[in-house]
């Protein structure tokens, strides 16, 4: 068995338009921190797994592929934030592949960690739409591959993105068998992900927000995943843990205001591995999403794969310049209660 395993989207480079924040560079410079500490070389890299026409029809309408594909064919945007370039369809196919083969290799015992550099990114990806960036849902397809192929009963997808990736808890908003749950900047794109969105139906009370105010930081996420992240995995024990990794809540991110650091990031990680292998046989895997400064990149990504290797690793750009508020203690109190923490 591997201890890690990556995905590195070969071309991804053709996707890109000048000035976007969402670059080729965002994924090179997690490569090349990787390499510098020797870490890229030492584990395998997959290859993509062609995600189906079946299983992309069963996590986005057909109508939307559809779209997709024409739009990239033309180079067209899908909105004002989301661009697609000829080769944008493919890298798109890609980038979902390549969370699949990470994700099986995970669930198979054959690597023990898994971190997919799932560029394009796709969280806030619809069953309907392309939006934020996104094309395909990387982490939503690896699930229901899951599901589909292997026979998984229950999983967790934890969002901890600057962002609240509306798209995959729009795709499990009525499933009971993927619990979903996001830490997220609020108010903030694509302002949903509030404390009272807990799933219906089927998926009633199967997704958790916890929507952060600007300024929370490494006190923030210390307790939420000590008090209620992990509470909630212990209540719904899933076969696996499914991580949306976006750098962007690191305090340097042009883009958002939240203040962790990338050691705080890497204990966050830490802890959920330690559950991992405490309760579903260390499946853990991390799929890329957002994340815009580039020195963010590098540490953050050698933070969550020290903890991932169960490593040690120094955090060269530290604690945010600025005081943590404390607004976030009444909406992590207001979470913790609907849970009944």
């Amino acid at each position: 068995m591997h201890d890690l395993v990556y995905f590195y989207p070969e071309g991804h480079q053709a996707h890109a338009e000048l000035g976007h924040p969402e670059r080729p560079e965002r994924v090179e410079t997690i490569r090349l921190a990787l390499e510098a500490v020797g870490w890229w070389e030492a584990y395998p890299r997959l290859d993509p797994l062609p995600p189906g026409e079946g299983l992309l029809s069963n996590v986005h309408d057909s109508g939307y592929l559809t779209s997709l594909q024409a739009a990239s064919s033309r180079g067209q945007r899908l909105d004002m934030d989301t661009y697609t370039t000829p080769s944008s369809w493919q890298l798109a196919l890609n980038s979902a592949g390549g969370a699949l083969a990470v994700t099986e290799a995970v669930w198979n015992r054959a690597a023990r960690r898994g971190f997919a550099m799932t560029r394009p990114p796709g969280h806030h990806a619809t069953a309907q739409r392309g939006m934020g960036f996104c094309l395909l849902n990387n982490v939503a397809l690896a699930a229901e591959y899951l599901i589909r192929e292997h026979g998984a009963l229950r999983l967790a997808i934890i969002d901890l993105d600057l962002h609240h990736g509306n798209g995959t808890q729009d795709i499990f908003w009525k499933r009971g068998d993927v619990f979903y749950l996001s830490t997220h900047q609020s108010p903030l794109y694509p302002g949903t992900g509030s404390l009272s969105e807990t799933g219906a139906g089927d998926g009633s009370m199967a997704t958790a927000n916890l929507p952060l105010p600007p300024g929370s930081g490494d006190e923030a996420f210390r307790e939420a995943v000590g008090t209620l992240i992990i509470p909630i995995l212990d209540r719904f024990l899933p076969q696996m843990v499914m991580v949306s990794f976006g750098f962007d809540p690191h305090w340097r991110d042009p883009l958002g205001h939240l203040q962790l650091s990338a050691g705080v990031y890497g204990e966050l990680i830490a802890s959920l591995a330690r559950w991992a292998d405490e309760n579903c046989e260390g499946r853990i895997a991390l799929y890329l999403e957002g994340g815009y400064d580039l020195e963010a990149a590098a540490a953050c990504s050698l933070a969550v794969n020290a903890a991932l290797l169960g490593g040690e690793w120094q955090d060269s750009l530290g604690e945010a310049p600025r005081a943590e508020g404390r607004s976030w203690q009444p909406v992590l109190q207001q979470a913790k209660q609907i849970w009944g923490l």
